[in-house]
């Protein structure tokens, strides 16, 4: 089936999104949602920057359990485009005590601790629970991610939002961030998250790693081209959310498939 598709508005968000979007109200749209009636593990979201986000931390699984959550965080994020200068912050340019990590959240030096990188389309990143990060400025991309709406934020440069400073603390790490969490998505058909909590794979041209997924329910998430299964088909700013063994075609497109588990 094809998800339906919510505008969410935020402070760091854009009048002026793709043209796959309709804003005719022009409100400052930050995140699109793919959403539908039925119970979803795992979710979708385009994100279109016009300031950088809050610095904030997930947990993970059994931190989140500790704290009454359903699920802790984690999260991917494909690059669709971005401006020159455009970065993210990920992880810290040190390691640091907790207690300093505190004080840096409480005075505004965590945006200076915060390891800023500039970033190109077609760029993808792994963030794991527990990894310190923002999105920065002039942004729009894929997010894939374990279905918790909650942000444990440690700043957010003076905006009148809640901080969770005790809770963020306590679930991140203090340190700098793997490169190997990060890679330049190339022209062929690769795996780019394997598991534990979900797999996401990129296919192109109706060839994608191993059996693309098929044993399980998929989420299918155009980048160029059109995927069509049965009646339904989607284009790039949409998304599908399709069955085990349900057929898919996408010959002539590039997507993203993402599933629970591994690859």
């Amino acid at each position: 089936m094809k998800l339906r598709t919510e505008l969410i508005e935020k402070p760091w968000g854009r009048t002026r999104i793709p043209p796959n979007f309709v804003n005719p109200d022009k409100r400052k749209i930050g995140e699109v949602w793919f959403t539908s009636d039925v119970d979803q593990p795992l979710l979708v979201k385009w994100l279109f920057t016009s300031e950088r986000l809050s610095v904030q931390v997930h947990p993970n699984d059994a931190q989140a359990r500790q704290r009454g959550l359903a699920r802790g965080k984690t999260e991917c994020w494909y690059i669709v485009d971005a401006e020159p200068g455009a970065t993210l912050g990920l992880g810290l340019t040190r390691q640091v005590e907790e207690a300093e990590l505190r004080e840096a959240a409480l005075d505004g030096s965590i945006e200076q601790l915060l390891d800023w990188r500039p970033v190109t389309a077609g760029e993808f990143f792994f963030v794991p629970p527990g990894t310190i990060h923002a999105i920065g400025e002039g942004l729009t991309l894929v997010e894939f991610q374990q279905n918790a709406d909650f942000t444990y934020r440690l700043f957010d440069y003076g905006r009148p939002r809640e901080l969770h400073l005790e809770d963020g603390v306590a679930v991140a790490e203090r340190g700098v961030y793997p490169p190997e969490l990060c890679t330049k998505v190339g022209a062929a058909p690769s795996v780019l998250v394997d598991g534990p909590q979900f797999a996401l794979i990129q296919a192109i041209d109706g060839e994608a790693p191993g059996n693309g997924l098929s044993d399980r329910r998929r989420w299918i998430i155009p980048v160029e081209g059109t995927a069509r299964s049965g009646d339904d088909h989607a284009g790039p700013g949409d998304c599908l959310l399709i069955e085990p063994g349900a057929p898919l075609d996408f010959s002539g497109a590039r997507i993203l498939i993402g599933a629970e588990g591994s690859a």
